[in-house]
């Protein structure tokens, strides 16, 4: 799928997500390359969300910001309002790192929590896909890999 990552209210999460789309970052203190290419999509969860971006564990125990382990949320702008949303995850305020997740409906309760940076804009055959995998129940994990393949930066 592709996504559009300029929300003007977010453009420096933007940023963020596209250098990690690009893999123009090297490598993190972990040792792995700050990329999302080959990373798992580790949480399913139909009528929600699909989570991943953990490039380190692939799990969703790990992740790594491009300036360290974690960064400090966002302006609250947007909201979860319907399918397509690109949000990032996290365990609280000011603990994002590299994880993500995309809706796949509106989620109103999410808002003022994780900041939402883009909207999938073409794939939505895709969401479809992903969202009827079958999953672990007792972890939402899927039980076969969800995998970003590749990625990068699409120039106009």
């Amino acid at each position: 799928f592709e996504w559009a990552g300029v929300l003007e209210s977010v453009e420096h999460l933007t940023q963020k997500a596209s250098a990690f789309c690009a893999g123009e970052k090297g490598e993190g203190k972990k040792g792995k390359p700050l990329c999302f290419k080959n990373s798992l999509f580790h949480r399913v969860i139909p009528g929600f969300m699909m989570q991943g971006g953990d490039f380190t564990n692939g799990d969703g125990t790990g992740g790594e910001s491009i300036y360290g382990p974690q960064f400090n949320d966002e302006k609250f702008v947007d909201q979860h309002t319907g399918r397509g949303q690109l949000s990032m995850a996290n365990c609280g305020p000011n603990t994002n790192s590299s994880q993500f997740f995309i809706t796949f409906g509106p989620a109103p309760h999410l808002d003022g929590k994780h900041v939402v940076f883009g909207e999938v804009v073409e794939g939505q055959d895709v969401l479809d896909e992903v969202e009827d995998v079958e999953t672990d129940k007792s972890n939402d994990r899927p039980k076969q890999d969800v995998q970003i393949v590749d990625c990068g930066e699409v120039k106009c």
